[in-house]
């Protein structure tokens, strides 16, 4: 926790501002003075860059909604307008198109360091559960985005997915034409999905503060999992972390240039520049790449229902995650037996990833059918059982201890052994 803040008005007009709306207080507090841990690693800095990419996707997005046309007659045309008549309106696009896969590959990585360091244990169940909250948000906004630029492959995603409401029972078909406007994907379809698409993401923004907050009351979890117990556990966030935060987000943005400028179609689909027709069905419909585990999951139960059941399932099971997850030591690395689980849980994701690229048949079929099994079984089991059978390694005493420890083995020196102790 932050503690009692240190900020201090430096003028007349601070004092008086501060007295009236501690807004500068706030951002001293929250992002200058705020202790926090100080052996974070490279994986913690994915916040931040997080955080840019959701500016990045708002700003853009608002500048393409200026010149996009919300109108099955005139979308496809509209985006064909902005990318040769706007200026720098290929630039645009392609940044917020490319953000949104880059937007997607930073939130996995860092989901995968919550899973692998124990963020989500207590204290913060709610810190996790808010970014899970954001992720399906993320997601539901990114399958709108999808369809708005009106080509073969945005018009029969939309047909596929809102079809999946049809299968709940009383309520589906009335859901399914509430998403439509009417009895098909058609001109509604496309204006409803723009206008959420276009609101979705100040939902998500203001989540994200939420999330921050959140994050703020119990303090940053680290690497060794442990609480912090002394000022010498931890270090003001401005100007350490803020550094290294700049510096990763740096090397990331150069693969996303690369991307934009170098190539920028190479994660979407040729179909989708082709124009929407509801004549004729592309051979093989799928979203885009980061929707993919989810869309073979939805595949690999052979009823309708029990699919979308599945699907919607294996989001929710992400909420129970702190509960479902019976060990008292956070950080996978001083759990042996749930870091070797922990490995083949993302290469089960990253399979279903290409199962969902391919065709639901044959060896793909059952592939994804074992891979959607594992999925379930890592968490209803695995998680459950781990807890109550591994004999996790000893804790450090402190982080301080851990840092000089790690220090001393990369310098060849000997350090002293760690005593156990209990992570908070």
């Amino acid at each position: 926790m932050s503690g009692p803040s240190t900020y201090v008005p430096g003028s007349g007009f601070a004092r008086w501002l501060d007295e009236r709306l501690p807004v500068v207080r706030l951002m001293h507090d929250s992002f200058g003075e705020f202790p926090t841990p100080r052996n974070l690693n490279y994986w913690w800095t994915f916040g931040g860059i997080l955080t840019f990419f959701l500016v990045a996707q708002l700003v853009t997005g608002v500048v393409l909604a200026m010149h996009y046309t919300a109108d099955a007659d005139l979308a496809f045309g509209s985006i064909e307008h902005i990318m040769r008549n706007v200026n720098y309106g290929w630039l645009i696009r392609y940044a917020h198109a490319v953000g949104a896969s880059m937007f997607f590959l930073a939130v996995y990585i860092h989901i995968f360091r919550g899973l692998y360091y124990g963020s989500y244990k207590a204290p913060r169940e709610v810190l996790w559960i808010l970014g899970v909250i954001i992720y399906i948000l993320m997601m539901v906004t990114a399958f709108m985005g999808y369809v708005l630029p009106w080509g073969q492959m945005s018009f029969w995603a939309a047909t596929v997915i809102t079809n999946l409401f049809s299968a709940f029972p009383l309520v589906g078909e009335s859901i399914t034409e509430w998403l439509w406007g009417g009895f098909s994907v058609d001109d509604a379809t496309l204006k409803r999905f723009y206008a959420l698409h276009y609101l979705l993401p100040f939902m998500i923004f203001g989540v994200v503060i939420l999330h921050i907050w959140a994050l703020h009351v119990p303090g940053s979890n680290n690497p060794a999992g442990i609480a912090v117990r002394d000022k010498q556990d931890t270090l003001p966030f401005t100007p350490y972390y803020a550094v290294k935060d700049g510096f990763a987000l740096v090397a990331f943005l150069i693969p996303f240039a690369w991307f934009v400028f170098y190539n920028p179609n190479i994660l979407g689909h040729t179909d989708n520049y082709i124009l929407a027709n509801p004549l004729s069905t592309p051979a093989h419909i799928v979203p885009e790449w980061y929707l993919l585990p989810f869309y073979a999951i939805l595949r690999a139960i052979p009823s309708k229902l029990g699919g979308v059941l599945a699907m919607f399932a294996s989001l929710g099971i992400l909420v129970l995650l702190p509960w479902l997850d019976t060990s008292r030591v956070r950080s996978a690395a001083f759990r042996p037996l749930y870091r070797q689980f922990f490995w083949i849980f993302v290469a089960d994701c990253v399979v279903l990833g290409y199962l969902g690229s391919q065709p639901p048949e044959g060896g793909f079929l059952i592939a994804a059918r074992i891979c959607t099994a594992y999925y379930f079984v890592h968490f209803l089991v695995i998680l459950p059982l781990l807890g109550l059978i591994e004999t996790p390694r000893p804790l450090p005493e402190s982080i301080t201890k851990a840092v000089l420890a790690k220090s001393a083995d990369r310098g060849g020196g000997q350090p002293a052994a760690a005593p156990a102790g209990g992570g908070g």
